[in-house]
């Protein structure tokens, strides 16, 4: 059962996809108060657990803390942290009563989930102009299941994507990459994609390529795709300013930038110096900027990753002056001591700093809508922009697309990457909880940069990271300039990193199935034990294991020296770990507390009883897997539906897509 409330006049998202009448009065659920902006008052009862939230800090439980949906460049992921990169305003309440809340406002909103009371959560925003949807379903997943329906069918990537990706912010030249590719095929580590980061256009201009290194970049991308290897650029939100640049020169003439509040185009650095913003969401606008992915597109590209979109600022023309004029305070004051810790003060606020979102404006029906009010849209409708875009361009062909920034609705477009998390053991654990709770707010190809992007990884973290990530549907190594080179092939005994990568090869057929019924039936990929076991009070508070797909739940190592784990089980299970070279152990064990030996070079599972999964060989690329000729790992006498296309057109609804495998 789902019921509208209308406050005020509301920003029309399109994050809802599905017509519901608005009803009058307020929510059962809950206190409303109008009297400063908006909140939203609950209270919790002692055993209430707060699901959702898509991408936040902390627990898969929310409850005990205070997250702020406003989007975030901020590559600092600790865990005092509010806000991430991602505003996805949906909670469920799991307890007492079963009830979800998808508060539908574009700007900053503020959830304190038993954080300021223990017993109480408030969800508050400055202006009441939202709409609030409110949810009734016999549990969680019930109501996640409702809103997924609500919001429309998650975004499908091609089947290659689905294989591994290597990336680093560093690779320059046409040499870097090449030598990836070689360092992959030569150690025979399988490999589907690699990922261009800003360095390869020309002075960071997007859909443009470095004139020198790139000059015959057709070639190129067919070359490395003759080795089954996809090169996927990267797009940033900024459009430099710089005469002669055609894109910067289009959006000028035609209007198709963020604006001052007089008219003129707004300004910000970030990579390429001085930027204007894309008024992605002016349909028109929006239009122009999706129509040029097609620049890379006609040149062999078909995967993209947008970044900076949230959108990340540096420092405007605004700040700038500001930090010139307390400069020449100190000058003319003729201080002795320049009060440095001011004045880094100064430079550290010019970054992202909340009055530059309040100076510029979205041309909307004509108009004019201040971006602090709509903030959470950018990512979402850059990304959208792209989508929209394919659709235009090549209808019945998937791309490969996925950001940094987002809002609900964007699921639709693309996926994301959780962002600059760094190389600590506890963002392995931070990954590991984000994935069902981003499932839930429809984002089903997801990953988080495998090994850390920033500082530096060591070989243990690294093949721990990898063995998660067998499992998240997007799966990157990627990792900053400057930071340790963490390719699997720089690392000794290499035939472990190998093992790694083949098992999640071996693991496609069954990875992919799951993902294609998960995202055609407006369901989780990724699903915390308490949604599949409900009645079971220990595995309603089991955060560290999770159900993936229908027949398999995962506990991955995350503790650095760890020779195993302690696990739970719901009901009996097949436990089974993958090695190296296609050599795999299977071991019953029955329901209760159990402790697992896990080596480093090695990939466990636990498959549900009665149930079974489909293996395949391993192979180079995602193309080459052989799906005719499947190995069934699980229980004797089950069943399988396989969920096997072509990868890449939308022929989804075809019955010739299932087959059903027995044991």
């Amino acid at each position: 059962m789902v019921r509208k409330y209308v406050f005020g006049n509301p920003f029309e998202t399109e994050a809802i996809v599905k017509e519901v009448e608005a009803e009058q009065g307020t929510p059962a659920y809950g206190e409303i108060s109008l009297e400063e902006g908006f909140s939203f008052t609950y209270r919790l009862a002692e055993d209430d657990m707060v699901y959702g939230l898509g991408e936040a800090n902390r627990g898969l439980n929310k409850r005990g803390y205070c997250y702020i949906s406003d989007c975030t460049d901020d590559p600092e992921h600790t865990e005092d942290k509010r806000s991430l990169y991602g505003a996805h305003n949906l909670v469920v309440i799991s307890g007492e009563q079963n009830v979800g809340l998808f508060f539908d406002y574009p700007s900053r909103l503020v959830f304190d989930i038993g954080y300021t009371r223990e017993d109480t959560m408030k969800v508050s925003c400055e202006a009441a102009d939202l709409y609030l949807y409110v949810i009734e379903g016999e549990n969680a997943y019930d109501i996640v299941k409702q809103f997924r329906k609500l919001i429309g069918r998650s975004y499908i990537p091609p089947k290659f994507a689905f294989g591994l990706g290597q990336s680093r912010w560093g690779y320059k030249t046409r040499e870097d990459f090449e030598n990836v590719a070689k360092g992959y095929r030569e150690n025979q580590i399988p490999l589907d994609m690699i990922y261009m980061d800003i360095d390869y256009m020309q002075d960071y201009k997007d859909f443009t390529l470095n004139e020198k290194e790139f000059s015959d970049f057709p070639d190129f991308v067919q070359g490395m795709k003759e080795q089954g290897i996809r090169l996927v650029p990267i797009i940033d939100a900024g459009v430099k300013m710089e005469e002669g640049y055609s894109v910067y020169e289009e959006g000028v003439k035609n209007n198709y930038f963020c604006k001052r509040e007089d008219g003129s185009d707004f300004a910000a650095a970030v990579w390429p110096g001085y930027t204007h913003f894309p008024d992605v969401l002016n349909p028109e606008a929006r239009k122009w900027f999706g129509d040029h992915y097609r620049d890379l597109i006609d040149q062999g590209i078909e995967g993209f990753w947008n970044d900076m979109n949230e959108p990340a600022i540096f420092y405007s023309k605004e700040g700038m002056e500001e930090l010139k004029q307390t400069l020449r305070k100190c000058i003319e004051d003729d201080v002795e001591e320049i009060p440095v810790w001011l004045l880094g003060d100064k430079v550290a606020a010019m970054a992202n700093n909340k009055e530059d979102y309040k100076r510029f404006y979205h041309n909307i029906n004509g108009k004019k809508i201040r971006h602090d009010k709509v903030h959470n849209l950018f990512g979402y409708n850059m990304t959208r922009a792209a989508g929209e875009a394919f659709e235009r361009i090549y209808p019945d062909r998937r791309f490969l697309m996925f950001s940094r920034s987002s809002y609900v609705g964007m699921h639709r477009y693309g996926g994301i990457w959780t962002g600059d998390n760094k190389s600590w053991w506890s963002h392995l654990l931070l990954n590991l909880k984000m994935m069902p709770s981003l499932n839930m707010c429809g984002f089903l190809y997801t990953g988080a940069d495998l090994g850390g992007f920033g500082a530096d990884t060591t070989r243990d973290l690294l093949l721990r990271w990898l063995a998660l990530g067998v499992f998240t549907p997007l799966m990157r190594n990627h990792a900053a300039v400057e930071t340790r080179e963490q390719e699997p092939y720089q690392f000794e005994r290499v035939e472990d990193f190998r093992g790694i990568i083949e098992t999640r090869y071996r693991l496609i057929p069954y990875l992919y199935s799951e993902y294609m019924k998960a995202a055609l039936e407006d369901d989780l990929y990724f699903k915390p034990l308490a949604f599949v076991y409900p009645e079971d009070s220990v595995a309603l508070r089991v955060e560290d294991q999770m159900m993936i797909g229908n027949e398999i739940m995962i506990a991955p190592v995350y503790v650095q020296n760890a020779r195993g784990r302690y696990v739970y089980l719901p009901e009996e299970m097949k436990f089974v770990k993958f090695s190296k070279e296609g050599a795999y152990t299977e071991q019953v064990l029955e329901k209760g507390h159990h402790y697992v030996e896990v080596a480093l070079d090695e990939v466990p599972l636990f498959i549900r009883k009665d149930r079974c999964i489909p293996v395949a060989k391993a192979a180079q690329c995602v193309e080459k897997i052989d799906t005719t000729n499947l190995e069934l790992l699980g229980y004797e006498g089950a069943e399988y539906t396989l969920f096997e296309d072509d990868g890449i057109h939308k022929d989804y609804e075809n019955p010739a897509n299932y087959k059903v495998l027995k044991k």
